[in-house]
């Protein structure tokens, strides 16, 4: 055979008399349970003669041990070879479990890429241990995801040992190596690192669940209303499209001449760098509020935080800022792209939306944009609901059309009719839109309300 052309040694589909024949890439029996069979790539060079791990799997029936009735529906390895990294590269395909690595590869077989990952065996007087070492960790690094066995020559265990300090699943040694070894190796190989697959992703979900309380402690803060008659209550909940928190983000304080501060705000996107803008912008909004800043001035400093934050030009957050003056009845709206707050007033009056006319650009859109403030009249008794978009931006039924700002008006209406209000306002609110979306929203909701009874 010529030299470079990779050899695949099927031992599956040799004939024998108590096993029918079988289709490449699975097996299938007529009255049995089809079951995917497990490849093996081999990478060796076998130059020192003797049998080759096929023909050890092939003298052994080629089953993975340990059940009864392998006459039937026992699972057969087929074996791929390769006498280099470069096959080794162009046969690892998804349908292969299981790698057995020869560590006495020669440098001439080897193959390695540009950059000389074997450049200590290679050179004179280099290690030859440390050889076999860096073409394990090239494997390793080529299939994170594949279990790999280490097989060396003579029984040096400190070498083996140190094939799986470096991230094999186990090590062979060629002279101790039979079928039923070898059998039994690649299987447990193959399991050991499913549970290390596993085990991984369990960490990883622990952590990422980490991550997301405390973006989320940072993005939804405990308001800040002491001394107010205002009572607040606000929800959160996470859209499905993805495992961590998205931008929505919101904040309430009072300042020491009795007004009361409210904001909420969405950076475009989802993933931790948008949540950790988010907790940037509303830490940064708290201090210039409490430094005395609102309206167009307070807007145009957290442009700046955020140019000077963002990841990309990209990025750009919506915001609703509400100032209510301390004698409760009058508020200045400020709207950088964001929908408008909802308010309804006392006696049953219709719940509308605050004027929309004054609206700015998002922030980080616009270089030097406005922000004008618009003074609204709330009255004696009254409810103000903020929200972000991910509330408005649900389907109706299976249809694809929004439910939209005229929708929500609706159902707050509807609710507010029937005599809900405060925390339970929020809460039905939030299962009403996702029950006519048909589940869970895409988007992330927050929602803000402040009362005043």
């Amino acid at each position: 055979m010529p030299v470079g052309v990779p050899r695949e040694d099927p031992v599956s589909a040799r004939p024998r008399a108590s096993v029918p024949p079988q289709s490449s890439g699975s097996h299938e029996r007529t009255g049995t349970a089809v079951k995917d069979a497990l490849t093996l790539l081999v990478i060796e060079d076998n130059l020192a003669g003797g049998r080759s791990v096929p023909e050890i799997l092939d003298a052994a029936g080629g089953y993975l041990p340990g059940d009864p009735h392998r006459g039937a529906s026992a699972e057969r390895i087929r074996v791929r070879t390769a006498r280099n990294l470069t096959e080794a590269e162009r046969l690892l395909t998804d349908d292969v479990q299981c790698i057995l690595l020869d560590l006495a590869l020669t440098g001439a077989e080897r193959a390695a890429p540009a950059g000389g990952d074997n450049a200590a065996a290679a050179a004179p007087g280099g290690s030859v241990a440390t050889g076999e070492l860096e073409i394990l960790r090239h494997v390793l690094r080529l299939a994170p995801r594949h279990a790999v066995l280490a097989l060396t020559d003579g029984a040096d265990a400190e070498r083996a040992a140190e094939a799986v300090r470096v991230g094999a699943q186990d090590y062979l040694f060629r002279d101790e190596l039979d079928g039923r070894l070898l059998n039994r190796a690649i299987r447990y190989a193959v399991e050991r690192k499913r549970a290390d697959l596993a085990q991984r992703q369990l960490t990883e979900s622990r952590l990422r669940a980490q991550e997301n309380a405390r973006l989320e402690r940072g993005l939804l803060p405990t308001p800040l209303l002491s001394g107010s008659e205002l009572h607040f209550a606000a929800r959160y909940r996470p859209g499905r499209s993805r495992a961590l928190l998205g931008g929505d983000f919101y904040d309430t304080v009072r300042t020491s001449d009795g007004t009361v501060h409210a904001m909420i705000g969405d950076v475009c996107g989802h993933g931790p760098d948008e949540a950790a803008l988010g907790v940037e912008l509303r830490i940064a909004w708290r201090a210039l509020t409490f430094a005395g800043l609102c309206g167009d001035e307070l807007l145009g400093t957290l442009q700046k935080v955020l140019d000077n934050e963002r990841a990309s030009d990209e990025i750009f957050a919506t915001l609703c800022t509400v100032d209510i003056d301390p004698d409760g009845r009058r508020a200045g709206v400020c709207l950088a792209g964001h929908p408008s707050p909802l308010v309804a007033g006392a006696g049953g009056s219709v719940p509308r939306l605050l004027p929309y006319d004054y609206s700015g650009p998002p922030l980080g859109v616009v270089p030097n944009a406005r922000w004008p403030r618009r003074q609204v009249e709330l009255g004696r008794r009254w409810s103000l609901l903020m929200y972000t978009d991910g509330l408005i931006e649900g389907h109706v039924g299976e249809g694809r059309q929004r439910l939209g700002q005229d929708g929500m008006i609706d159902l707050v209406t509807g609710l507010m009719a029937q005599g809900v209000n405060g925390e339970r306002l929020l809460d039905a609110t939030m299962e009403d839109v996702r029950r006519l979306n048909g589940g869970e929203l895409t988007d992330d909701v927050a929602v803000l309300l402040l009362d005043r009874r």
